[in-house]
């Protein structure tokens, strides 16, 4: 896998995110988060789009991410940038995190 950084300019680093490979062919997106106080800079979206351009690169058959219904900002700009609910990942992957209560895979823009 990789982890990915994003710094702003003044503000140094201000988000990150991981993929790493959860069996083969099967690449998940993992830990991305943003400073709580530098939201709204489109740090996020920045970040999310590398993830995605840099899991290309990687080749994987699926591309998916495990989160909570909680962090509602993080699953619209999901939504946003090309995934997909999946009822069915979820049933097979809710036992990976105790709060996992939304599986998404990458279907495109």
């Amino acid at each position: 896998g990789c982890i990915l950084f994003v710094e702003v300019d003044g503000r140094g680093i201000v988000g990150t995110g991981a993929l790493r490979w959860s069996e083969p062919g099967r690449l998940e997106l993992t830990k991305m988060g943003v400073k709580s106080d530098l939201r709204g800079l489109k740090a996020g979206e920045f970040l999310l789009a590398a993830l995605i351009e840099r899991a290309a690169a990687m080749k994987p058959d699926r591309l998916y991410l495990l989160t909570n219904s909680a962090c509602e900002a993080a699953i619209h700009l999901y939504e946003k940038c090309g995934f997909q609910h999946d009822a069915e990942l979820l049933a097979s992957a809710r036992h990976h995190y105790q709060r996992c209560d939304v599986a998404m895979t990458y279907c495109g823009d």
